[in-house]
């Protein structure tokens, strides 16, 4: 197992076994990445009245994720304070509640790229034609449209690197890089003239 696969399992199991339990509807989903950890819990649907129509339902589940987020507000910040001093990483929540998912708290994290002009030019085209306000917005909104459109190019390539991780945790080099020689000594092979 890589060291990052098991500092996601040790993750996730530590705030499944920390979180009170019956804050969300099973485990919750804990996603980490280098700056922060986002935990994602599952929430009971509200009662609907007969006939309600999707709107109604909508407004309810609204008010539920709302009602929720206010509620448990504070046991989340003291899961958080223990999490962010344990992981050393800022902890974000978000729910699912019927078909709705929200986020409450995320890192908005800064990235430094170098574009070329017809790159540069693509971001400007999409803030004159008010689709963002910047070129980092721009950026963004095509981060977020690759990612609705590969998703599952997306998921197959972290399915492959995570092959790449186990197996180069399983390779020769796994002894900190002391490759076994046959008890030659350096010259295995050489013959002395």
């Amino acid at each position: 197992m890589s060291t990052r696969e098991e500092l996601i399992e040790k993750t996730r199991g530590w705030f499944t076994g920390r979180l009170p339990e019956d804050l969300f509807e099973g485990a919750p989903e804990v996603t980490v990445d280098r700056e922060e950890i986002t935990v994602v819990g599952r929430i009971p649907e509200p009662a609907y009245a007969e006939g309600a129509s999707e709107a109604e339902k909508a407004a309810a589940v609204e008010g539920r994720i709302k009602e929720f987020r206010e509620r448990t507000r504070e046991a989340r910040m003291a899961v958080a304070r223990d999490a962010e001093h344990k992981f050393r990483r800022k902890v974000s929540w978000g729910v699912r509640c019927g078909d709705q998912g929200r986020l409450y708290t995320h890192l908005s994290v800064p990235v430094m790229t170098r574009l070329k002009q017809p790159e540069r030019a693509l971001l400007d085209t999409l803030v004159d034609g008010g689709v963002a306000r910047s070129r980092s917005e721009a950026l963004a909104w095509c981060v977020r449209l690759v990612e609705k459109h590969a998703g599952d190019w997306v998921g197959d390539l972290r399915d492959a690197m995570r092959k790449v991780e186990v197996v180069r945790e399983a390779g020769p080099d796994r002894d900190g890089g002391q490759a076994d020689d046959g008890g030659h000594g350096d010259d295995a092979g050489h013959v002395d003239a």
